[in-house]
C-alpha cells in the first residue's frame, strides 16, 4: 500500500430493467444521475470536491451534448468541474474507470466520478440523410442495432460473432443452455438472499395511474423459472441452424452504476472508506469476427502487468454477452467456473451495454466483501474486436 494506490470510495448501481420494463420512460441521463447522487451521498463528499466526470454510454443519439456533462451538473456538481463521455460499446463503462485512474495518475484531478449508463429501449430510429429525396421512401435506422448490436466492419449482428465461436470451439446448444440455466439459478439465488441490496440504488419512476413516483430496486430481468427444458424450445436467434438463442444470450436492458475515484493518500487525508485498490487494467484487440474471446488477451496483458497469478484471484466478474463467449473466455484461462460471477452474469441480470462494464464491477466489490474475497477481476469483450479488464483488491 502506498499513497499514490488509486482507490474506489463508493460504488452503487440502479437496479437492471428489461427492454420496455421499468426504466421504459427513463432516460440514460437520469438514470445516470439517480446514481451519481447516490455516489456523492454514500461517500459523504460535498459536491464542490468532484473534479470531473467520466462517463460511458453508447447509444448517443437525441440525448444532447455531452451525456456525462449532464450527469455531473444534474448531480449537482460546479460549473467549475468537467465531463467527459467514452464510447467503447461494451467496455464503456470500463473505460471510464481505466480513464479516471489515468487522469488521478496524471495529478489532473483529485476526485473522480467514474460510471456508465444506458437506456437501450428509448435508442430512437434515424434518418439516415438530412437532405432526402422529394420523391419515394425514406429508410429509419434503428440506432439501438445500428450503434449498439452490429458489427461496423461485416454488418453482421454481434450474436453472429457467438455463432463464430460456437464453430471455432465445437461447443453445443446443449452446453451453452446449461451454462445459462446456471447464470440465472445463481442471480435468482442472489436476488432472493438479498445480495444485490447494498449495491442498488433506487430510482424514482413516475406510476401514471398513482400519479406518484414508484421506487425501482428489484433487477427485472431475472427468470428464475428458466429450465434447460424451456430453452431447449427457443429458436436461434442469428443463424437458421444456429445454436445462440435469446436464452443464452444477454439481454437488451437498461441501467447506470457510478464509482467515485481517489488515491489512497486524499482518501485518507478526508477520512473516506476504501472499498478497493484498483491493481491494474489492460486492453487488448483481436479479430472483430470473433470479438467474444477479447477478455482472454486482455486479461493475459493484465496478469503480466500486475504479477497477479489468475489462481490468486478468488472472482471473477466477465460479462456474458453470450453463453458461447463466455464459455470460450472460460475454457482458454482455465478458470474454475465456481469462481465466475458468483451471483450471477449478463445472461441473467442483463447487458445495458454503456453500463456494464461499472456495473459488474459494482457487482465485484460486494461480491469480493460478501464472501471475503481478496482479489478480483473484471473483463469484458467489445463489440468491433476488443477486450477489457481490470483487477482490484478489496480493502479489509
Amino acid at each position: 500500500m502506498n499513497g499514490n494506490d488509486i482507490v474506489i470510495v463508493s460504488a452503487t448501481r440502479t437496479a437492471i430493467g428489461k427492454f420496455g420494463g421499468q426504466f421504459a420512460t427513463t432516460s440514460a441521463i437520469e438514470l445516470g444521475t439517480t446514481v451519481a447522487k447516490a455516489a456523492i451521498q454514500k461517500a459523504n463528499l460535498s459536491h464542490e470536491q468532484i473534479d470531473t466526470v467520466i462517463f460511458g454510454n453508447v447509444l448517443q443519439a437525441g440525448l444532447g451534448q455531452n451525456p456525462a456533462r449532464q450527469v455531473g451538473l444534474g448531480a449537482g456538481l460546479n460549473h467549475a468541474s468537467t465531463a467527459v463521455t467514452v464510447n467503447e460499446v461494451c467496455g464503456s463503462g470500463l473505460k471510464a474507470i481505466i480513464s479516471a485512474a489515468q487522469v488521478l495518475r496524471l495529478g489532473d484531478a483529485k476526485i473522480v466520478l467514474a460510471g456508465g449508463m444506458e437506456n437501450m429501449s428509448l435508442a430512437p430510429h434515424l434518418l439516415q440523410q438530412r437532405f432526402a429525396p422529394k420523391n419515394g421512401p425514406v429508410t429509419l435506422v434503428d440506432s439501438l442495432f445500428n450503434d449498439g448490436l452490429t458489427d461496423a466492419y461485416s454488418q453482421d449482428a454481434m450474436g453472429i460473432t457467438a455463432e463464430n465461436i460456437v464453430e471455432k470451439y465445437g461447443f453445443t446448444r446443449e452446453e451453452q443452455d446449461a451454462f445459462a440455466v446456471a447464470s440465472q439459478q445463481k442471480a435468482a439465488k442472489a436476488q432472493a438472499e438479498g445480495r444485490f441490496a447494498s449495491e442498488i440504488t433506487p430510482v424514482a419512476v413516475f406510476n401514471r395511474k398513482t400519479k406518484s413516483d414508484d421506487l425501482k430496486v428489484t433487477d427485472e430481468f431475472i427468470r428464475p423459472n428458466t429450465n434447460l427444458e424451456s430453452l431447449a424450445g427457443l429458436k436461434p436467434s442469428f443463424k437458421k441452424d444456429g445454436t445462440v438463442t435469446a436464452g443464452n444470450a444477454s439481454g437488451i436492458n437498461d441501467g447506470a452504476a457510478c464509482v467515485i475515484m481517489t488515491t489512497r493518500e486524499y482518501a485518507t487525508e478526508l477520512g473516506l472508506p476504501i472499498l478497493a485498490t484498483l491493481k491494474g487494467y489492460a486492453e487488448a484487440g483481436v479479430d472483430p469476427s470473433i470479438m467474444g474471446i477479447g477478455p482472454v488477451p486482455a486479461i493475459q496483458k493484465l496478469v503480466a502487468r500486475t504479477r497477479i497469478p489468475l489462481e490468486k484471484v478468488d472472482v471473477f466478474e466477465l460479462n456474458e454477452a453470450f453463453a458461447a463467449q463466455s464459455m470460450a473466455v472460460i475454457k482458454d484461462l482455465k478458470i474454475p467456473t465456481e469462481k465466475v460471477n458468483p451471483f450471477g452474469g449478463a445472461i441473467a441480470l442483463g447487458h445495458p451495454i454503456g453500463a456494464s462494464g461499472t456495473r459488474i464491477v459494482v457487482t465485484l466489490i460486494n461480491a469480493l466483501d460478501q464472501l471475503d474475497g481478496k482479489i478480483g477481476v473484471a473483463s469484458l469483450c467489445v463489440g468491433g474486436g476488443m477486450g477489457v479488464a481490470i483487477a482490484i483488491e478489496r480493502e479489509k
